[in-house]
């Protein structure tokens, strides 16, 4: 891929971090070498450019749920806004049963692994029932598996400065309503309504205009990656050194590689 000499900054602004050891690329944008193909299918259905826009708004959802998260977990009683309230309150009685120790310092903490050369911003590291580990809030649809890529990069990097970490999770938050006649599914995010069929189908499916909705409700789903991340950062290293070679030239240019 070659790059004029302008995009050069803006390819290291939206692609990386500055370091004190000069520039690396963050775990995030090395996952997007990744194929996603319920992504691939999402803009099948949508078109692209309703799809930028779905994908901007929900980012902007993901942004607030985030942080409201972070600031409860810390002792914090932050406003939150109305639109993901369904999944806060579900966040709050997650916390109530279990036990969760955070750290004002380690909420959205840079990593840097200086030996592989990236960088990334852990979402917190927690004592969570009484184990110490990498926590990654999701608001996805479901847990994917290459989620568990993102925290193995992040324990990698980690894991000297913090040889007591044992446990990698993903906490995935979001809402959803249920139809009260037909037990369909809906889940309304970034402005877009996604309708799914009730599971086991059953008892037939409402029509769209004969669905009766129930109030919104939160979601929370704790899954917990491999005890041993070496497998994951393995592959996490695969879809680098694949990134690394799709953006050669200018990674040549700006001197990393």
């Amino acid at each position: 891929m070659f790059y004029k000499k302008e995009k050069e900054a803006e390819f290291k602004q939206l692609s990386g971090y500055e370091v004190e050891e000069g520039w690396y690329p963050r775990v995030t944008k090395i996952m997007e070498i990744k194929s996603k193909p319920a992504l691939y299918r999402f803009y099948s259905a949508v078109g692209f450019d309703n799809g930028e826009k779905i994908k901007e708004k929900s980012a902007t959802e993901g942004t607030m749920v985030h942080e409201a998260v972070q600031k409860i977990m810390i002792g914090e009683n932050p406003i939150v806004p109305l639109e993901i309230k369904p999944a806060i309150d579900a966040f709050i009685k997650f916390k109530e049963r279990n036990l969760i120790e955070a750290y004002p310092e380690l909420i959205e903490k840079r990593v840097i692994h200086n030996y592989f050369r990236y960088a990334g911003t852990v979402d917190a590291i927690v004592n969570l029932n009484g184990r110490f580990g990498v926590l990654d809030i999701k608001t996805s649809q479901s847990i994917y598996r290459d989620y568990n890529l993102q925290t193995a990069a992040y324990f990698d990097a980690l894991k000297e400065k913090f040889p007591e970490l044992s446990a990698r999770w993903i906490l995935r938050i979001d809402q959803s309503q249920k139809c009260i006649s037909c037990g369909s599914v809906l889940r309304t995010k970034g402005g877009r309504k996604k309708i799914t069929k009730p599971f086991p189908y059953t008892n037939g499916m409402c029509k769209e205009e004969e669905h009766v909705w129930s109030d919104p409700q939160g979601i929370i789903e704790l899954s917990e990656s491999p005890v041993s991340h070496e497998n994951d950062f393995e592959a996490f290293l695969g879809a680098k050194r694949l990134w690394e070679w799709e953006n050669e030239s200018i990674l040549k240019k700006i001197g990393y590689l």
